[in-house]
């Protein structure tokens, strides 16, 4: 799997399904994993080829 070359330490985040966990800010990425540190649930470790994390503010992809 390619991973995301937007996705890098420093980008705002939000995980998809876990809006209760807040924003989030990309710690690292290493391969598929991305560690980033949300607001309401701490450092998190992130399977980019599970989960897609949806960039705040305007998504540097479109």
């Amino acid at each position: 799997m390619e991973r995301d070359p937007f996705l890098e330490p420093g980008a705002l985040v939000r995980h998809p399904s876990e809006p209760e966990w807040g924003l989030g800010q990309v710690q690292s990425v290493a391969g598929r994993k991305v560690t980033v540190n949300f607001e309401h649930a701490g450092k998190r470790t992130i399977d980019a080829a599970v989960v897609t994390l949806v960039f705040v503010g305007d998504d540097p992809r479109s």
